[in-house]
């Protein structure tokens, strides 16, 4: 998939519009339009890369970066302190149905373990 057909791509690029909460040099983080919880937030790479399996060592320092971007946007959202869960999904099974790493932000409320 080149980057001009990729959704979040074109989220990134500007393109698409979407509720951006929170950007970094390596990440952007916007509101899921799915939301499953009162905050549902995807942080994703500026870069591509297709989805979890795909990271590479040279991949550390953007995952480190949504990592630290994750936690900026549950602080900003008011749920770190009690909680949130952060989720990468991988593959049709698990409902990942953009080809684009993100990281899910979830939280708001008391969330069901195991999920589903």
């Amino acid at each position: 998939m080149s980057d001009t057909d990729c959704l979040f791509c074109r989220i990134v690029a500007g393109e698409i519009p979407s509720d951006v909460v929170h950007r970094t040099e390596l990440s952007v983080a916007f509101r899921d339009v799915n939301p499953q919880a009162p905050v549902h937030v995807l942080v994703v790479p500026r870069r591509h890369i297709d989805d979890a399996a795909a990271i590479g060592p040279g991949d550390a320092e953007v995952l480190a970066d949504m990592f630290v971007a994750a936690r900026q946007v549950a602080e900003a959202e008011g749920i770190a302190e009690r909680g949130y869960r952060l989720l990468f999904n991988l593959g049709e099974d698990a409902s990942n149905s953009v080809p684009h790493l993100h990281l899910h932000v979830v939280g708001g409320r008391r969330l069901a373990w195991p999920p589903g």
